[in-house]
């Protein structure tokens, strides 16, 4: 069950008038109207499904790129070369967004002939949820899994400086019943977007999150913000975080190194250079009537197995990947909207107002 939300200080908008504010936002600031509308669709993923850090929080990112030419709101992503089950792909600069749906929408189509689809690319952008791409492939029957390397934010073990991405990952697999397993993470403990969320509503952050310029753990957001970094997945050394560095290391490799495009601390630093993002994403749908039958049935029984284990606390069960997501999408739907802090309908309000564009209007107004 779904925790109950403090909405002292939110306010609830309806789908549709998250989706047209997006759209007229990336629009006047340059998209193209079907870019815009890709966009939106993944924005709204995030938050309807419950992570608020790479939704609507991320839009005035988006805006801000197209404005300042670093992203090119009206490219088409081009296929460099091909075989009958992989893709080499240059998103041209494009939407992150678009270059993302334009390769899976390559791989599923791959895996749907040969069984299997693998497509990387170079110059790409920030692409949202990982999660939407595994779960497009789920949406055709097929297994989906997604990699981005992103700008220096996150801090290798044992060093005080920057030279990795949060760089996310995800896998997802279909089962009977309209179920599904769906994994999206990033290699960092925290996204950055959620530091971003922190510091936004001037609160502390947990643990293992981050460290200050001196390579130091910290719970202030600001800090991070200002010269400090990511903690990998499991913190420090002493906890475990060499195991999220490699798995940081090894989504570079599958993005970067494999795509073609810059890797590591090659990548421009997030609003600290004029360069172009240029990001490295690889993308992959299986097809799992290729190997032991009746897949999806046995998907749907292994998870039923995990939840219906007895939970170390009443009051929490236990859950699989995409659980918690598919609850917050129904909370949503029933509550008819999505609520967000009023800091960031602030910010959006701050943003109609550069861009000239109507606002959105609260449905609790």
């Amino acid at each position: 069950m779904a925790a109950p939300i403090d909405r002292s200080q939110m306010g609830l908008l309806e789908v549709e008038e998250i989706r047209s504010f997006v759209c007229r936002c990336v629009e006047t600031a340059g998209g193209a109207p079907s870019h815009a509308s890709c966009l939106a669709d993944v924005l709204l993923a995030a938050d309807t499904r419950g992570h608020y850090s790479h939704g609507l929080n991320r839009l005035e990112m988006y805006v801000w790129e197209l404005q300042a030419g670093q992203c090119d709101g009206k490219a088409t992503p081009t296929i460099i070369k091909e075989s009958p089950g992989t893709g080499h792909v240059d998103g041209q600069n494009a939407i992150g967004t678009v270059v993302g749906t334009f390769c899976m929408d390559l791989a599923i189509k791959k895996a749907k002939n040969v069984g299997i689809g693998w497509v990387s690319c170079k110059g790409s952008n920030h692409f949202g949820i990982a999660g939407y791409y595994s779960l497009m492939a789920i949406k055709e029957g097929l297994l989906g899994m997604a990699t981005t390397n992103t700008s220096p934010i996150a801090v290798p073990t044992r060093a005080k400086e920057v030279a990795l991405g949060t760089n996310a990952f995800t896998f997802g697999a279909p089962a009977d019943d309209n179920d599904s397993f769906v994994l999206d993470m990033a290699t960092t403990t925290a996204a950055l977007g959620k530091v971003e969320m922190q510091r936004r509503k001037e609160e502390p952050m947990p643990n293992c999150w981050g460290v200050d310029s001196d390579g130091k753990e910290t719970k202030d957001p600001n800090k991070v913000m200002d010269g400090g970094g990511l903690l990998y997945l499991g913190g420090t050394e002493e906890t475990g975080g060499y195991k999220g560095y490699g798995l940081g290391m090894m989504v570079e490799i599958m993005g970067g190194i494999l795509g073609g495009g810059p890797y590591g601390t090659h990548i421009r630093k997030w609003q600290k250079d004029d360069r172009v993002a240029d990001l490295g994403q690889t993308f992959v749908a299986i097809n799992p009537e290729m190997f032991a039958p009746d897949f999806t049935g046995r998907m749907r029984q292994f998870m039923q197995e995990m939840r219906a284990m007895e939970p170390a606390d009443p009051d929490k069960p236990v859950l699989v990947a995409g659980d918690p997501e598919r609850c917050y999408e129904k909370r949503v739907t029933e509550e008819g909207g999505v609520w967000y802090h009023r800091s960031l309908i602030t910010a959006m309000d701050k943003l109609a107002v550069e861009l000239k564009v109507e606002p959105m209007k609260l449905k609790n107004a």
